[in-house]
């Protein structure tokens, strides 16, 4: 009886085993994970930010002389120059393409005309006017739309500064000097482009009138 009990556990043993084995074998594979696919986030413009500029200054100068009998004449002149300095500002993306924002560009320029003209007080002699720009500074407000998510095209305005000095020589020598600070509008626009996080190029073009050199 023993040998027969034994057996029959040994064959229940058994068969527990091989059943263990088939179960083991119908079970599905554990499944191989793969990852999530990383979605890079949609570029957005809300933020500030620090940047440099380099570009052109165009403008017109002029200056007004009186005579002794009342007569007055003109100097003027249309002068170009070298533009470059530096902006910081802040926008914020509403969604749906609008973006607003505000900006301060502050640039040195190397702007310059001359004109030549009669002397007053020393009759016989031709002077010069010499007229120099020597920086600009612009606060504006600005409205964008993003017509596509990296590309955002934009018109602004607000306040404007100049800087500027006028000199006049006689034969060589100067006679005169005048510095002032002029105030004034500005309305622009441009295009710009976020070819990555946090990095974007801009090309845009302002007119000041009012801000001659005088």
């Amino acid at each position: 009886m023993r040998r027969i009990t034994s057996a029959l556990f040994a064959a229940v043993g058994l068969t527990a085993g091989l059943g263990q084995v088939a179960l083991a074998a119908d079970l599905p594979q554990r499944p191989t994970y793969v990852p999530p696919p990383v979605i890079a986030p949609a570029p957005t413009w809300t933020g500030c930010y620090v940047g440099g500029n380099i570009g052109g200054a165009f403008g017109n100068a002029s200056v007004s002389l009186a005579g002794p009998n009342g007569n007055s004449g003109t100097v003027s002149g249309n002068n170009s120059g070298f533009a470059g300095g530096g902006q910081i500002g802040c926008d914020y993306d509403f969604g749906g393409g609008w973006v607003i924002g505000f900006r301060d560009m502050y640039d040195w320029t190397s702007n310059s005309s001359s004109g030549t003209f009669q002397s007053i007080a020393f009759p016989g002699f031709a002077a010069n006017a010499n007229f120099k720009n020597q920086w600009f500074d612009t606060l504006t407000a600005r409205i964008g739309y993003a017509f596509q998510p990296a590309w955002l095209l934009y018109a602004q305005g607000g306040a404007a500064w100049v800087q500027t000095t006028t000199n006049v020589l006689v034969a060589g020598f100067q006679t005169g000097q005048t510095s002032s600070t002029r105030s004034g509008w500005t309305v622009g626009g441009g295009v710009e482009w976020m070819f990555a996080p946090h990095w974007s190029a801009f090309v845009e073009g302002n007119y000041e009138p009012g801000l001659e050199l005088r």
